[in-house]
């Protein structure tokens, strides 16, 4: 298959890769298996979930098992090049430490720390503050999910392959198709349409990054072949560049045909008087992130900073890319 300009042909790796099923490893494999020649070993608990056709693919290598139980890969993954780790779990305790740290923390123990070329780390930007270090709140919350990416991010310091990880902070991530799944937040999006009548007369202090999956992907791909040098910050957020949230019910407005008369202001009485009366479950995490508000990070990255094209840099794309049809009214 003849490559995309942006992207070079380098010398085939050998590519150990976990979270192929879910909505970012889906673009993460389609985007390897478009632009590289590298071998890709797919860790996966249930291979039915992986929605892609790879039958015909020779470079690909299902390896049915769970991190929980990597070990039994230990020589396997002596042989690697590279490591892609998404993989994650969203809650219940114990598993979710046993997976989101734990198994991943083992896993990099097991990388040959002299053949391995570069570990690509997927944790969240929720665990960071706004100058992009560690958010001491992260660690403390009750959220399972966000205190497990914190404690894994403290410790791979302590790693032998340290040196070599890369570790990529998504922020909010929209994606999924017809053969991918969606990600948690775009399934939420026919929902968003369903209460624009309602959402674009309130205005809310806070910011926010987002990015597609498809963009994670050819960033991955990219650093596959491309790892930062030395002295370049191995931390990398990925999203596009702070909008506000005004700005964003503003623009899915626009591009729902509904027009802002008017808008009231969405103070933190109001949004415990919503709380109150819908009856809606707040975790201390959620309380945290009402008060919080502006959840922005310094230098975020998306393809176009490394000279390719990004797939969707505006809400009108991401929309556009869900499926979700336009209704602008049109002026002569």
């Amino acid at each position: 298959m003849s490559q995309p300009a942006q992207f070079t042909q380098a010398s085939p790796q050998r590519i150990f890769i976990t979270g192929a099923s879910g909505c970012i490893g889906h673009y993460v494999i389609e985007s390897l298996l478009e632009n590289s020649n590298h071998e890709l070993f797919l860790l996966l608990r249930n291979p039915e979930k992986l929605q892609l056709d790879i039958a015909n693919q020779p470079r690909v290598h299902v390896l049915q098992g769970d991190i929980r139980g990597i070990d039994r890969f230990s020589e396997l993954l002596g042989t690697m090049d590279s490591a892609i780790l998404i993989a994650t779990s969203w809650g219940g305790a114990p598993a979710i430490y046993d997976i989101n740290v734990t198994g991943n923390l083992r896993l990099m123990e097991l990388l040959d720390p002299e053949r391995i070329q570069q570990v690509l780390y997927f944790s969240t930007a929720s665990i960071l503050d706004r100058q992009n270090k560690p958010l001491k709140e992260a660690g403390q919350v009750s959220f399972d999910y966000i205190r497990s990416k914190y404690q894994c991010h403290q410790k791979l310091r302590n790693l032998a392959v340290f040196p070599k990880i890369t570790t990529l902070f998504p922020t909010l991530v929209f994606g999924g198709d017809t053969n991918k799944p969606y990600s948690h937040i775009s399934s939420g999006l026919a929902e968003v349409t369903k209460w624009i009548d309602l959402i674009r007369f309130f205005r809310a202090d806070g910011t926010l990054h987002f990015i597609h999956a498809k963009d994670v992907a050819t960033v991955v791909t990219y650093l596959v072949d491309h790892a930062p040098k030395s002295g370049d910050s191995r931390e990398l957020v990925l999203g596009n560049p702070a909008l506000s949230v005004d700005d964003a019910v503003a623009a899915v407005s626009h591009y729902l045909g509904r027009s802002i008369y008017f808008q009231i202001p969405l103070y933190e009485r109001l949004v415990d008087f919503f709380i109150k009366v819908f009856n809606i479950r707040m975790e201390d995490w959620d309380r945290f992130c009402l008060k919080y508000r502006h959840f922005t990070y310094q230098n975020p990255l998306t393809p176009s900073n490394f000279g390719i094209t990004t797939y969707c840099a505006t809400v009108a794309e991401l929309f556009q890319a869900t499926g979700i049809e336009s209704k602008q009214r049109k002026t002569r």
